[in-house]
């Protein structure tokens, strides 16, 4: 009787450690994705730079209605700040120096810093409606806090 009790608790143990293993806990869950955020092993794990490329896009988008003129002056300078933001994360991190990714975290808040400016530029000038601009707005808040946060979490591991 007791091998038979034995025999149904370890075959309990092997079904419950099967779910463990497709299921984790909540609190395992979280564990690993704070874990993932710190040992990003891509720039692209990175949600600082999954954010940037949305920005990216949201630029392209909102300067495609710009006036012709400005194609070589405003769009441009918008487009490439924009660009630079997510290219800065991803070469920083890829340097796998931690001064050196300081530099480049740095680096793209000085873009997101004058991409702001760059947009609340065309705003005043009447090339964009503050609807149509509200969502690079809000990913240019998004992302100095995040840039901010992830540079002074850097200079601590120094």
């Amino acid at each position: 009787m007791t091998s038979d009790k034995q025999a149904k608790t370890g075959a309990g143990r092997q079904v419950m450690s099967d779910q463990r293993e497709t299921n984790p806990p909540k609190e395992v869950s979280r564990e690993v994705s704070e874990q993932a955020k710190v040992k990003a092993s891509s720039y692209k794990d990175l949600l600082v730079w999954q954010k940037g490329m949305k920005l990216v896009k949201e630029i392209y988008r909102i300067t495609r209605t710009f006036p012709a003129d400005e194609r070589f002056g405003l769009v441009s300078q918008m487009r490439r700040a924009a660009v630079s933001v997510p290219s800065n994360i991803s070469e920083g991190q890829a340097r796998r120096s931690t001064t050196e990714f300081i530099q480049f975290i740095s680096q793209a808040e000085g873009s997101v810093a004058e991409l702001d400016t760059q947009l609340i530029l065309a705003f005043e000038l009447g090339y964009c409606p503050v609807g149509e601009a509200a969502p690079a707005m809000e990913l240019i808040s998004e992302l100095k806090k995040m840039l901010n946060s992830l540079r002074r979490t850097l200079l601590k591991l120094k």
